[in-house]
């Protein structure tokens, strides 16, 4: 299993699919989507029809990653 970089999750932008969510978090997919089934996903999922969607400042909450401030040198 991958080991994402604080770098690799900022780039995900806003939200991200729940199976790399699960990635993410160490959870494989079959189980990502059963703990999400049963709303037992170690962080808040939106469930958009047959979708799941993830918000990444969740994720970057749980996990104690900070987002880092935009490069304004010019």
């Amino acid at each position: 299993m991958k080991t994402w970089t604080e770098e690799e999750i900022d780039q995900l932008g806003a939200r991200t699919n729940l199976v790399t969510a699960g990635e993410i978090l160490g959870i494989g997919r079959t189980k990502a989507y059963e703990l999400a089934a049963r709303n037992e996903f170690p962080v808040p999922v939106l469930r958009i029809g047959r979708r799941y969607i993830v918000p990444t400042h969740a994720i970057r909450k749980l996990l104690h990653v900070t987002v880092a401030p935009p490069d304004t040198t010019i």
